[in-house]
Formats: structure tokens, sequence, C-alpha cells
């Protein structure tokens, strides 16, 4: 199924692609978008977390997200839907929330990618990334904006009018985490309202960028 892929990732990088082994966490918007690209572009092997179910909320941005999906398990819906794709995907999901005092094995991995939007979670990932000696990204706030074009990937301590990127800052300083974190974010500034909104063309690109950074990471090393 890779043969188009061929020419585009010449010298080894599918072989490299193949080897590697990846964490996904989180497989909402961002996420969801994130883990198809990545397991369409020769990525064999990757484990998921994700401890959520499929609300009616999430139909205008998530993909695999439908009405039959309605209360299921994302992350079995998208192994499933993996599957369908690539029979010789090696994907393990965890149905798991991550939190501050988490015990999840994150050793193994030559790639974590945060698509979570809990900061709590985030800093987990990253302090035990930095702590195995291992690459991560993260992403950044992406609700409330229109704007595709404006998501871009920096390093957390570049963001701005992100409050989400601000607040990661703080937790991590309060930790004495001071390493620069690849992150993707969007300069756009988030709309001034409290009703939850987002929009899938911003979500998904957001997702195929964080996608892209890892693969292009993996094939240059």
């Amino acid at each position: 199924m890779y043969e188009r892929l061929s020419n585009i990732f010449p010298d080894k990088g599918l072989e490299k692609l193949h080897k590697a082994n990846i964490l996904l966490a989180g497989v909402g918007g961002v996420g969801s978008f994130c883990f198809e690209t990545l397991i369409r572009s020769g990525i064999l092997n990757i484990t998921i977390i994700d401890f959520d179910v499929y609300e009616n909320s999430n139909l205008n941005r998530q993909l695999h997200s439908k009405e039959s999906n309605i209360g299921k398990k994302k992350v079995a819906v998208l192994k499933k839907e993996a599957l369908s794709i690539n029979k010789n995907l090696n994907i393990k999901v965890i149905d798991a929330f991550i939190g501050e005092n988490s015990n999840i094995d994150i050793t193994g991995y030559d790639y974590i990618i945060d698509a979570v939007d809990n900061i709590n979670a985030k800093c987990y990932l990253i302090a035990k990334a930095l702590e195995n000696n291992q690459k991560i990204i993260c992403a950044m706030g992406i609700a409330k904006r229109k704007e595709p074009s404006k998501v871009k990937v920096t390093t957390l301590d570049k963001t701005f009018g992100d409050p989400l990127a601000k607040k990661l800052r703080y937790e991590l300083k309060k930790r004495n985490i001071k390493d620069k974190i690849k992150v993707v974010f969007s300069e756009e500034k988030p709309l001034a309202s409290k009703t939850l909104s987002s929009y899938m063309a911003v979500t998904a690109y957001a997702g195929i960028l964080l996608a892209d950074t890892v693969i292009k990471d993996i094939i240059n090393e």
C-alpha cells in the first residue's frame, strides 16, 4: 500500500518509518487526524491512549466520529478502522486517563505525540519523555480558531496569545523544566467566547502537521 510513497521517502525513509514505534496520547479532533496520517504514511507500530467515548459534539470535527459510534470508546473504534486499512499494523490501545499521578509506561517509544487538552497530562508526558531522553511534540490550543494557515510548528517558549501554552509554561516552570519543547500551535488569537467551538479545518490541519513533523524527523534522523 506504500508504493506511492517510495519515491517521496527514498533512501530507506519508509524502512525507518516501518521500524519506528510511536505513542499517541489523545485521539480526539487533533489526535484522530494525526493518527490517520501516521498509519497511512508508513508507521506500523503505534500505541494510542484515550479514555473517552464518542459524543454528539464530536461529529463536526473528529475523524471516525459518526452517529453509529456514539457511546463507543475512541481507541477501540480507531483500532478497528486502522486494521481495516492495514491488517499488518501493530497497534496497541490504552484505555486510560492521563493525570499527574499516572503510572503509564511510556518507555520504548521513539516518539511521543501529545494531543491531549489536559495540563497535568501534558506535564506528565513531557516530564517522562525528558526523563527517558525521548522525543516529544505537543499540541497547544486549537479550539476557537478558524484559520488553518495560522497553525505552525515552534517551541513552547516562542508561543504567544495561547492560554493553554501560557498555562503549560507556568506549570513546567514550577517543575523546574526548562527544556525547549516542540509544539504545534496557532498564531491566531482564540475567539473571546465562553462557548465551546471548534472548526474541523483547523483541528485536522493541526493533527496532520503533528504527524508530518514526526514523520520528517524520523526520516531525517
